[in-house]
């Protein structure tokens, strides 16, 4: 046996990371054991992913991989299969690079917590899980994947269980988390009491001609079950409550890796399994669903006063871009979700980086206590500019090229099937990146520019290795942002071609898949460098700006019919408060927005309650709106 064979990196990559857990526990009392483990883990998953690269991705390579003897019963395969192709790949990379950068900014940053060995020891099996789940050629074990990382996930959100709202945050995180590992479970079960066998591959050559009412109702359970991983509307307040407790390190990983996990689980659900994405009505279901998460969680990002809970409903409103683009079941759609899903690992991992930056030197994510860091922290004030330009839409960062392949993916569906509606998709992506910009041009005003606060003037710089990370991260934004074509020819249409190709996915596995035709594969766009591009970015700019200027407007209209006075020196950030300083005015980032949209803003206040109870009636409604659309439409 030639242990550098590279058919054995799949299953290196998640065997080390979890080995790097257990060893942890045994020898990880030891600080620098413990970092060295973690360390050697965490490079050797990632460089097992790249060595991946060139015959998965450029050569077309499926690489499948029987854990222990394969075997024939009847028909059925027997036995625990692992098989990467373009897209599983594509997933694998992008959660090693991510858990990579996010352990070495754990090093310095988790420095001053207690237990770090068992905060290491979780944070390796959370890894191991996800690589797990999207290198799994076996559904069942992709169910065990997902306990793994699920109750992982939970674990790292009440780590810091001295920080408020953290238990709370975790144990909602958990019902919710464990209704929708128990649809996958049951939706498995029904599928294998179907078709006999649990392999990925096999599954996909039965079940798609034996559609009945048990296995629509498999699709709708799987489907709820994907959803709760990617925390999409209705399941979007979990991401919020986790991302604001949790250590920054893990919304990092929450953002970059487990929201991707969901969405690779209802691209193999729709496009492999069932293969039911050639359906107007399942095109509809998913581009709507898409289309709700990135305005409604765009909205709620508005109204929070909290940097990290800001940054978290921003991160489900860019996974509803991704969605949306995987939707329309186009080359070009697939490919631009995928490019933006990488894009949003990046720039959002970035983000992410920042905040728990500006937390480890202030103590507070609070926006109405900050302001005028960037005096203080100017490496950290650049690199979060960059992510949030990525993130707006701004070039030449990356953000800007996989939103106007979206742009164009959305409207060269609406010419092709001639469904005007398509036309209305392209106007919600511009103004959930108009909405975005806005945001964060008062984020930037409101935590780093403006008066610094008092208790902030001994303020300094976080340490090399944190911003060693948030460099990694900040330099990816840049070059992914200058140079597409290299990105989708090399990475993004290799995968978004492997979608299509499912035949040759069932037959990598030892079976005949020459039944299931592969789709046409198409990638024509106009580009992303020309002038209609950058006259479309200086529209929304221009739209933001306003935004922005109304919001202040309204933010000292309110103040002057209180009958306050104005301080005229900061009255452009103050909103009217006379000698009280506050970087977002009004005590709030959106005060006019939200004076003109009292309506759906006091809805949505009522609806999130942030009960428990609440969010686990949405996960049934959801399965049982699911059912009914599944058995009707399928």
């Amino acid at each position: 046996m030639n242990f550098f064979d590279y058919h054995h990196f799949p299953v290196y990559s998640i065997m080390v990371l979890f080995l790097g857990a257990f060893l942890i526990v045994l020898m990880g009392k030891n600080k620098t054991v413990r970092n060295i483990i973690a360390f050697a883990a965490m490079a050797c998953s990632v460089a097992c992913m790249l060595a991946l690269f060139k015959p998965v991705m450029l050569e077309g390579e499926i690489i499948s991989y029987w854990m222990g003897n394969r075997s024939i019963a009847g028909g059925y395969a027997i036995g625990i299969a692992l098989e990467v192709d373009a897209l599983g790949l594509f997933f694998g990379l992008l959660i090693s690079s991510v858990v990579f950068v996010a352990g070495l900014y754990s090093f310095q940053y988790m420095s001053h917590d207690d237990n770090q060995q068992q905060y290491y020891t979780l944070f390796l099996m959370l890894a191991g899980g996800v690589m797990g789940l999207v290198l799994s050629g076996d559904i069942f074990n992709m169910f065990i994947m997902i306990e793994i990382l699920t109750f992982a996930a939970v674990a790292l959100t009440a780590f810091r269980n001295q920080v408020y709202g953290a238990l709370e945050a975790a144990f909602k995180y958990l019902v919710v988390g464990s209704i929708g590992s128990t649809c996958i479970l049951v939706g498995i079960t029904i599928l294998y009491a179907q078709a006999h066998t649990l392999n990925f591959a096999q599954l996909s050559l039965l079940i798609p001609g034996n559609l009945n009412n048990a296995t629509k109702l498999a699709f709708a359970l799987l489907y709820i079950g994907f959803s709760t991983k990617a925390f999409l509307v209705p399941f979007h307040p979990l991401a919020a409550d986790a991302h604001g407790a949790a250590p920054a390190s893990v919304s990092v990983l929450i953002s970059g890796v487990l929201t991707k996990s969901g969405i690779y689980g209802i691209i193999r659900l729709t496009y492999f399994l069932f293969q039911t994405m050639g359906l107007g009505s399942m095109q509809f279901m998913l581009v709507f669903v898409g289309c709700v998460s990135m305005f409604v969680c765009v909205t709620m990002a508005l109204a929070q006063h909290d940097f990290k809970r800001l940054l978290a409903f921003h991160s489900i409103s860019q996974i509803g871009y991704v969605l949306t683009a995987v939707g329309l079941c186009t080359a070009l759609g697939i490919s631009s979700g995928l490019y933006h899903a990488m894009n949003h690992t990046l720039f959002k991992g970035l983000l992410f980086l920042a905040a728990g930056a500006v937390l480890h030197e202030t103590g507070t994510t609070d926006l109405g206590k900050l302001g005028g860091l960037s005096k203080k922290m100017p490496q950290t004030t650049i690199l979060f500019l960059i992510g949030a330009f990525s993130i707006s839409g701004v070039p030449p960062f990356n953000g800007f090229a996989s939103k106007w392949m979206i742009y164009q993916a959305t409207y060269q569906k609406a010419v092709e099937s001639g469904n005007i509606g398509f036309l209305l998709v392209t106007v919600i992506c511009l103004v959930t990146s108009i909405l975005t910009l806005a945001s964060f041009v008062k984020v930037s005003q409101s935590v780093f520019f403006g008066q610094l606060p008092k208790e902030y003037e001994n303020v300094k710089e976080v340490g090399l290795g944190m911003r060693f990370a948030m460099g990694l991260l900040a330099l990816a934004c840049i070059v992914s942002g200058l140079f597409p074509e290299l990105v989708t020819t090399y990475i993004t249409e290799p995968a978004a071609a492997a979608v299509f190709n499912v035949g040759n996915y069932i037959s990598a596995m030892g079976f005949d898949g020459s039944a299931v035709a592969a789709g046409t594969v198409s990638f024509e766009s106009v580009g992303v460098w020309t002038p209609v591009s950058w006259l479309l970015v200086l529209c929304i700019a221009l739209l933001a700006i306003t935004i922005v200027a109304l919001a202040g407007k309204y933010d000292r209209v309110s103040a002057h019919e209180g009958g306050e006075t104005v301080d005229t020196k900061y009255q452009l950030f103050y909103g009217g408060e006379e000698n009280v300083f506050s970087q977002v005015g009004g005590d709030d980032l959106f005060w006019g927005f939200k004076h003109n949209w009292k309506g759906y803003f006091n809805f949505m206040h009522d609806m999130h309650s942030g009960i428990v109870n609440d969010y686990a009636l949405w996960a049934v409604v959801a399965l049982a709106l699911a059912i009914v659309f599944t058995q009707i439409v399928l």
